[in-house]
């Protein structure tokens, strides 16, 4: 990976930044209030947030929500239809 785009938010700060400087991986801060500029990635945020943590009992530690979202992108890729695709699975 050499480069990541980012919204700017404030989890893209501080030792996220550092920890990309060290790996020699450039960000790309996006401008404020763009959602335009990563219309995939806010659909795919929206989509996540409607189907997965706004209805699933999501437990409280890091491991088990983990393990329940690599499970849920499973569902995601393999199960759901898409619109975009025709509603075909990924």
């Amino acid at each position: 990976m050499r480069a990541i785009q980012v919204d700017g938010g404030s989890e893209f700060q501080g030792a996220f930044e550092e920890a990309c400087q060290q790996q020699g991986i450039n960000l790309f801060v996006l401008p404020p209030r763009s959602p335009k500029l990563s219309g995939h990635v806010e659909r795919a945020n929206r989509t996540h947030a409607e189907e997965f943590y706004e209805v699933a009992g999501l437990p409280w530690s890091v491991a088990e929500l983990n393990q329940d979202a690599l499970a849920r992108e499973r569902v995601y890729s393999t199960v759901r239809p898409h619109q975009a695709l025709g509603y075909k699975t990924l």
